[in-house]
């Protein structure tokens, strides 16, 4: 392999030893696996981190960050996640949720005087897949202010948390998105917010959106009926993947389902969840 350290192209030196030391680190503090595949990826995204500190090497932003700097860590650590998302991105999950999930939990309450229901966004990102959630939960259970109800929205990536919490995006994000969806769920913004839309109130309302890293403890006890983990697990390591698999089927009701991405699969990751659908996994132990 070709020391970046001798190409001339390149505005910052990068040299192996750099790219190790991020790459463990971010292992480390969040179980992501950097491969060497993904070594343009790193330089790219910490060298913003280089322009924006006005640090002139790799090397020297290494030595800030083994001062136990944890918040310059931390900017670091978000700069390696992907946040790649939309309103209903692969829209049979919510289809199944709206035509199978809801009413198998409506079922079982009946009688209940107040019903509950608990969805995990487990790698929110920016809020379109928690929202997508609670659109499709009000628009399935009629009477859903008398529930308890929270979908938990969780992101390693606290820049990302932040943006999602505040419901806003520029109007070219919902392109997809139905006209009377955008009526119901949705206010177009006017003035200075032109060119943008905020999800209404009793959306926002359902969502609880918190920084979490999946490879460190979790700070809950309870269990969700079901749990997207959606284009994530493809960063991790086989092993960790395996856990998360795990502490998922812990935290799930009985029979409780599990969404993953297009491009993932369980097999020989996990046995205890057997496939109900394309990327749909129910579980059974």
């Amino acid at each position: 392999m070709t020391d970046l350290i001798n190409n001339p192209e390149k505005e910052f030196i990068f040299t192996n030893e750099d790219f190790n030391f991020l790459s463990e680190l971010v292992g480390l503090n969040a179980g992501i696996n950097l491969t060497e595949d993904k070594r343009e990826l790193v330089y790219g995204r910490v060298a913003k981190r280089l322009r924006l500190l006005s640090i002139n090497s790799f090397s020297d932003y290494c030595k800030l960050l083994r001062q136990d700097n944890t918040e310059e860590i931390k900017h670091f650590i978000n700069s390696m996640t992907t946040n790649v998302t939309s309103f209903f991105r692969e829209e049979h999950h919510f289809e199944h949720l709206a035509n199978t999930i809801i009413p198998d939990i409506i079922r079982r309450n009946a009688g209940v005087a107040r019903p509950k229901i608990r969805i995990w966004s487990a790698g929110c990102s920016t809020g379109e897949e928690p929202y997508s959630i609670a659109m499709v939960l009000r628009e399935n259970i009629k009477d859903i202010d008398n529930w308890d109800t929270k979908i938990l929205a969780t992101d390693l990536d606290s820049n990302v948390v932040e943006t999602a919490q505040k419901g806003e995006y520029p109007i070219e994000r919902v392109n997809e998105i139905s006209i009377e969806r955008k009526k119901r769920w949705m206010l177009v913004g006017t003035g200075t917010k032109t060119g943008s839309v905020k999800i209404k109130t009793n959306i926002r309302d359902l969502v609880h959106f918190k920084q979490l890293n999946l490879t460190q403890t979790w700070p809950f006890h309870g269990t969700f009926d079901c749990i997207f983990f959606r284009n994530v697990a493809i960063y991790f390591k086989r092993e960790t993947q395996i856990s998360l698999l795990n502490r998922f089927a812990d935290h799930l009701d009985e029979n409780g389902t599990l969404f993953v991405g297009h491009a993932e699969s369980l097999i020989g990751l996990s046995d205890r969840f057997v496939n109900t659908g394309h990327t749909i996994h129910q579980k059974v132990a």
